[in-house]
């Protein structure tokens, strides 16, 4: 296989993956349809234009930290099982990742605190006292597990955190033979904060309750899920994020039904 239908192999599987959690963000009526209502009037399009431009922005922005994350992640010894399997030539979907117990451990820990702070103050995210329902509930699990999981590590640690580790790198003189752990912290923090951005798509403008929320649960997340990313692999990060979001919704479930 050339270098270049390899690069585009591996370009193509993460895109791909990441696809999913977009489709997930535009069309699981998370969101609220009046948005696109308001935009598509003002703009005199169609509601259907208006979450196809959306769907494509998002797609590019993903496609773009794709692309710079496949070329910064290997030089900084930054890994991803789906790349490699591509490289190896061998089925995408041929096996678990074994770095399993760190990567449940600290997504059962980061989402039992996103269920803490929802439970314990409901008017956080959005500003406003809300209630959980169940069917609410369910309707965001594909929001959770594809877009938090999939897409939102594709663009957040393989997108940012490993070019700001090359970047880093580069700059301080590229001593040794891999970022220090100091740099790799670095790039680790500074992508977890870049969450509040990309939280603005979902819960509207950045009052100080999401500011709240995003710094104090999703930006801790954050840290975890880089940290398994620089230690062990992309796809580590995506479980432990999914499972976060599969402990809060299990959470959830437990306090309405019970």
């Amino acid at each position: 296989m050339s270098r270049l239908k390899l690069r585009l192999g591996q370009f193509a599987v993460l895109v791909g993956a990441g696809s999913l959690g977009v489709l997930a963000l535009v069309f699981d009526g998370v969101v609220d349809p009046s948005q696109y209502e308001a935009v598509a009037a003002e703009a005199g399009l169609s509601v259907e234009t208006v979450l196809l431009a959306s769907a494509l922005q998002v797609l590019v922005l993903l496609a773009a930290a794709v692309a710079a994350g496949l070329y910064a992640a290997p030089r900084v010894g930054f890994d991803s099982h789906l790349a490699n399997r591509v490289a190896d030539g061998t089925p995408v979907a041929s096996g678990i990742p074994p770095e399993l117990r760190p990567s449940l451990g600290a997504g059962a820990a980061v989402g039992a605190m996103l269920l803490a702070i929802e439970l314990v103050a409901p008017e956080i995210p959005n500003g406003e006292a809300w209630e959980m329902t169940v069917p609410a509930l369910l309707q965001s699990l594909p929001l959770r597990l594809l877009y938090g999981g999939i897409t939102e590590e594709l663009l957040l640690r393989l997108g940012v955190m490993a070019v700001l580790a090359l970047v880093l790198w580069t700059v301080t003189g590229r001593r040794g033979a891999e970022p220090s752990a100091g740099i790799a912290w670095a790039a680790i923090a500074i992508a977890a904060v870049l969450h509040l951005p990309m939280a603005a798509t979902i819960y509207g403008a950045l009052s100080p309750a999401v500011v709240a929320f995003i710094v104090g649960a999703n930006a801790v997340g954050g840290v975890a899920f880089g940290w398994l990313f620089w230690r062990y692999s992309l796809e580590v990060a995506m479980v432990a994020h999914a499972f976060a979001h599969v402990v809060a919704v299990a959470g959830w479930l437990v306090a309405l039904l019970v």
